[in-house]
Protein backbone atom coordinates (compact mmCIF):
# COMPACT_ATOMS: atom_id res chain seq x y z
CA UNK A 1 0.00 0.00 0.00
CA UNK A 2 1.18 3.57 -0.81
CA UNK A 3 0.26 6.41 1.12
CA UNK A 4 1.47 10.01 0.56
CA UNK A 5 1.18 13.00 2.59
CA UNK A 6 1.46 16.78 1.59
CA UNK A 7 1.01 19.78 3.08
CA UNK A 8 0.00 22.13 -0.26
CA UNK A 9 -0.51 25.36 1.43
CA UNK A 10 -3.32 25.92 -0.63
CA UNK A 11 -5.45 23.43 -2.25
CA UNK A 12 -6.67 26.10 -5.13
CA UNK A 13 -2.66 26.96 -5.68
CA UNK A 14 -1.85 23.74 -5.79
CA UNK A 15 -4.15 23.16 -8.59
CA UNK A 16 -2.79 25.85 -10.37
CA UNK A 17 1.04 24.25 -9.97
CA UNK A 18 0.50 20.80 -11.29
CA UNK A 19 -1.50 19.23 -8.46
CA UNK A 20 -3.60 16.99 -10.68
CA UNK A 21 -0.26 15.55 -12.66
CA UNK A 22 1.52 14.85 -9.44
CA UNK A 23 -1.40 13.47 -7.98
CA UNK A 24 -1.67 11.17 -11.39
CA UNK A 25 2.48 10.53 -11.29
CA UNK A 26 2.47 9.28 -7.30
CA UNK A 27 -0.36 6.74 -8.17
CA UNK A 28 -0.55 6.31 -4.48
CA UNK A 29 -3.74 4.50 -2.33
CA UNK A 30 -3.76 7.13 -0.19
CA UNK A 31 -3.39 10.43 -0.71
CA UNK A 32 -3.38 13.07 2.39
CA UNK A 33 -3.27 16.83 2.35
CA UNK A 34 -3.01 19.47 4.59
CA UNK A 35 -3.57 23.54 4.68
CA UNK A 36 -6.36 23.12 1.86
CA UNK A 37 -7.76 26.65 2.80
CA UNK A 38 -11.00 25.99 1.21
CA UNK A 39 -14.38 25.79 2.42
CA UNK A 40 -17.38 23.42 1.06
CA UNK A 41 -17.71 24.29 -2.29
CA UNK A 42 -14.92 26.47 -3.01
CA UNK A 43 -13.31 23.70 -5.27
CA UNK A 44 -14.57 20.82 -7.40
CA UNK A 45 -11.48 18.28 -7.63
CA UNK A 46 -11.72 14.43 -7.94
CA UNK A 47 -10.30 12.06 -9.14
CA UNK A 48 -11.37 8.78 -10.85
CA UNK A 49 -11.49 5.88 -8.27
CA UNK A 50 -10.79 7.67 -5.46
CA UNK A 51 -13.68 9.04 -2.52
CA UNK A 52 -12.60 12.31 -0.80
CA UNK A 53 -12.95 13.43 2.89
CA UNK A 54 -13.11 17.14 4.01
CA UNK A 55 -12.30 18.88 7.07
CA UNK A 56 -12.87 22.57 6.88
CA UNK A 57 -11.82 24.84 9.36
CA UNK A 58 -14.50 27.71 9.95
CA UNK A 59 -12.60 30.13 9.42
CA UNK A 60 -12.09 31.15 5.87
CA UNK A 61 -9.13 30.49 3.64
CA UNK A 62 -7.08 28.55 6.87
CA UNK A 63 -6.17 25.36 7.53
CA UNK A 64 -8.16 22.13 6.59
CA UNK A 65 -7.42 18.64 5.83
CA UNK A 66 -8.62 15.45 3.36
CA UNK A 67 -8.26 12.30 2.60
CA UNK A 68 -8.27 11.05 -0.95
CA UNK A 69 -8.59 7.13 -1.06
CA UNK A 70 -9.29 3.96 -3.17
CA UNK A 71 -10.45 1.85 -0.80
CA UNK A 72 -13.99 2.66 1.11
CA UNK A 73 -13.14 3.52 5.15
CA UNK A 74 -15.40 2.13 7.40
CA UNK A 75 -15.96 4.78 9.15
CA UNK A 76 -14.50 8.53 9.31
CA UNK A 77 -13.90 11.35 12.06
CA UNK A 78 -13.14 14.76 12.00
CA UNK A 79 -13.08 15.73 15.52
CA UNK A 80 -10.47 13.86 18.34
CA UNK A 81 -12.62 12.26 20.15
CA UNK A 82 -15.41 14.76 20.08
CA UNK A 83 -13.48 17.36 20.86
CA UNK A 84 -14.34 19.72 17.78
CA UNK A 85 -11.25 22.76 17.59
CA UNK A 86 -13.39 24.72 14.52
CA UNK A 87 -9.90 24.61 12.54
CA UNK A 88 -10.71 21.69 10.40
CA UNK A 89 -7.14 20.07 11.57
CA UNK A 90 -7.91 16.18 10.93
CA UNK A 91 -9.29 13.70 9.26
CA UNK A 92 -9.61 10.07 10.63
CA UNK A 93 -10.68 7.19 8.54
CA UNK A 94 -11.17 3.66 9.61
CA UNK A 95 -10.54 0.61 7.88
CA UNK A 96 -10.66 -3.19 8.28
CA UNK A 97 -7.21 -3.66 9.89
CA UNK A 98 -6.35 0.19 10.54
CA UNK A 99 -7.00 3.86 11.09
CA UNK A 100 -5.25 6.55 9.15
CA UNK A 101 -5.26 9.57 10.59
CA UNK A 102 -4.08 13.20 8.84
CA UNK A 103 -3.46 15.77 10.88
CA UNK A 104 -1.94 19.65 10.37
CA UNK A 105 -0.91 20.53 13.91
CA UNK A 106 -1.28 24.38 15.33
CA UNK A 107 1.62 26.35 14.94
CA UNK A 108 2.53 27.71 18.21
CA UNK A 109 3.49 30.70 16.32
CA UNK A 110 6.40 33.34 16.97
CA UNK A 111 7.67 33.82 20.81
CA UNK A 112 5.43 30.95 21.40
CA UNK A 113 2.35 32.94 21.83
CA UNK A 114 -0.22 30.32 21.07
CA UNK A 115 1.55 27.93 23.05
CA UNK A 116 -1.25 27.05 25.84
CA UNK A 117 -3.49 25.94 22.48
CA UNK A 118 -0.69 23.74 21.31
CA UNK A 119 -0.69 22.00 24.41
CA UNK A 120 -4.50 21.39 24.71
CA UNK A 121 -4.19 20.37 21.01
CA UNK A 122 -0.87 17.92 21.50
CA UNK A 123 -2.91 16.21 24.78
CA UNK A 124 -5.99 15.84 23.17
CA UNK A 125 -4.36 14.36 19.92
CA UNK A 126 -2.17 11.63 22.23
CA UNK A 127 -5.26 10.74 24.02
CA UNK A 128 -7.07 10.12 20.79
CA UNK A 129 -3.98 8.46 19.20
CA UNK A 130 -3.55 5.88 22.10
CA UNK A 131 -7.73 5.17 21.73
CA UNK A 132 -7.07 4.67 18.47
CA UNK A 133 -4.42 2.24 18.91
CA UNK A 134 -5.92 0.06 21.86
CA UNK A 135 -8.30 -1.28 19.01
CA UNK A 136 -5.73 -1.75 16.02
CA UNK A 137 -2.80 -0.21 14.24
CA UNK A 138 -2.69 3.29 13.56
CA UNK A 139 -1.03 5.57 10.74
CA UNK A 140 -0.70 9.07 11.33
CA UNK A 141 0.50 11.51 8.95
CA UNK A 142 0.73 14.90 7.81
CA UNK A 143 2.24 18.69 9.52
CA UNK A 144 2.97 18.01 13.01
CA UNK A 145 5.09 21.51 13.07
CA UNK A 146 7.92 20.47 15.06
CA UNK A 147 11.59 18.94 14.10
CA UNK A 148 11.99 16.36 16.27
CA UNK A 149 15.66 16.31 16.78
CA UNK A 150 19.15 18.66 15.37
CA UNK A 151 19.51 16.24 12.40
CA UNK A 152 16.16 17.37 11.29
CA UNK A 153 16.90 21.26 10.64
CA UNK A 154 19.61 22.72 8.93
CA UNK A 155 20.53 25.27 11.76
CA UNK A 156 19.25 23.42 15.37
CA UNK A 157 21.32 26.24 17.62
CA UNK A 158 20.01 29.20 15.77
CA UNK A 159 16.03 27.38 16.31
CA UNK A 160 16.13 26.30 19.59
CA UNK A 161 13.69 27.25 21.75
CA UNK A 162 11.78 29.08 18.35
CA UNK A 163 8.45 28.03 17.26
CA UNK A 164 8.53 24.75 15.73
CA UNK A 165 11.75 23.58 17.65
CA UNK A 166 10.95 24.56 21.23
CA UNK A 167 10.99 22.59 24.27
CA UNK A 168 7.57 21.82 24.65
CA UNK A 169 6.81 20.90 20.93
CA UNK A 170 9.69 18.19 21.19
CA UNK A 171 8.51 17.13 24.04
CA UNK A 172 5.07 16.79 23.05
CA UNK A 173 5.97 14.88 19.86
CA UNK A 174 8.20 12.69 21.77
CA UNK A 175 5.29 12.12 23.90
CA UNK A 176 3.54 10.52 20.62
CA UNK A 177 6.32 8.42 19.57
CA UNK A 178 6.69 6.98 23.36
CA UNK A 179 2.56 5.85 23.19
CA UNK A 180 3.74 3.02 20.76
CA UNK A 181 4.63 4.82 17.71
CA UNK A 182 7.48 4.17 14.96
CA UNK A 183 8.97 7.56 13.06
CA UNK A 184 9.33 5.69 9.82
CA UNK A 185 11.95 7.69 7.85
CA UNK A 186 13.89 7.85 10.92
CA UNK A 187 13.27 3.67 11.25
CA UNK A 188 15.05 3.29 7.93
CA UNK A 189 17.09 6.30 7.14
CA UNK A 190 18.08 6.46 10.89
CA UNK A 191 21.32 8.80 10.34
CA UNK A 192 20.13 10.82 6.95
CA UNK A 193 21.14 14.17 7.06
CA UNK A 194 19.95 17.03 5.06
CA UNK A 195 16.77 15.82 4.08
CA UNK A 196 13.71 18.23 4.24
CA UNK A 197 10.38 18.46 4.31
CA UNK A 198 9.49 22.20 4.19
CA UNK A 199 11.50 25.56 3.63
CA UNK A 200 10.77 29.29 4.25
CA UNK A 201 10.20 31.04 0.64
CA UNK A 202 12.47 33.84 2.16
CA UNK A 203 16.16 34.35 1.37
CA UNK A 204 15.44 31.28 -1.42
CA UNK A 205 15.73 28.84 1.56
CA UNK A 206 15.27 25.88 -0.82
CA UNK A 207 17.56 26.70 -3.04
CA UNK A 208 19.85 26.31 -0.46
CA UNK A 209 18.17 23.65 1.38
CA UNK A 210 17.83 25.51 4.12
CA UNK A 211 15.12 23.11 5.92
CA UNK A 212 12.82 21.06 8.38
CA UNK A 213 12.01 17.79 8.86
CA UNK A 214 8.14 18.92 10.25
CA UNK A 215 6.16 16.24 7.71
CA UNK A 216 6.01 12.74 9.07
CA UNK A 217 4.58 9.47 8.29
CA UNK A 218 4.35 7.45 12.17
CA UNK A 219 2.63 3.98 12.50
CA UNK A 220 2.25 1.79 16.08
CA UNK A 221 5.00 0.53 16.52
CA UNK A 222 3.78 -3.38 15.75
CA UNK A 223 3.02 -3.02 12.15
CA UNK A 224 6.46 -1.06 11.92
CA UNK A 225 8.12 -4.70 10.24
CA UNK A 226 5.62 -3.68 7.42
CA UNK A 227 7.24 -0.24 6.54
CA UNK A 228 9.25 -1.46 2.91
CA UNK A 229 9.53 2.63 2.00
CA UNK A 230 9.69 5.89 3.46
CA UNK A 231 10.54 8.57 1.72
CA UNK A 232 10.58 12.31 1.16
CA UNK A 233 9.85 13.71 -2.68
CA UNK A 234 12.11 16.85 -2.39
CA UNK A 235 11.88 17.33 -5.69
CA UNK A 236 8.37 17.69 -6.33
CA UNK A 237 7.65 21.39 -6.06
CA UNK A 238 4.10 23.23 -5.76
CA UNK A 239 4.11 24.32 -2.23
CA UNK A 240 6.79 25.12 0.37
CA UNK A 241 6.49 21.39 1.54
CA UNK A 242 7.39 18.13 -0.09
CA UNK A 243 5.22 14.91 -0.40
CA UNK A 244 6.28 12.46 2.04
CA UNK A 245 5.69 8.88 0.91
CA UNK A 246 4.72 5.46 3.07
CA UNK A 247 5.30 2.00 1.48
CA UNK A 248 3.23 -0.67 3.79
CA UNK A 249 3.57 -4.09 2.93
CA UNK A 250 0.05 -5.74 3.83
Amino acid sequence: MKFVSWNVNGIRAAVTKDFKQIFADIDADFFCVQETKVQAGQIDLSFPGYTSYWNYAERKGYSGTAIFCRPQPLAESYTLDGQDFKEGRSVALEFDDFYLVTVYTPNIQAELARSAFRQQWDDAFLAYMKKLDSKKPVIICGDFNVARHDIDLKYPDEARGTAGFSDQERLCFERLINAGFTDTFRHLHPDATGIYSWWSYQNFARKRNDGWRIDYFLVSNRIADRVAGAEILTKIKGSDHAPVVLILNT
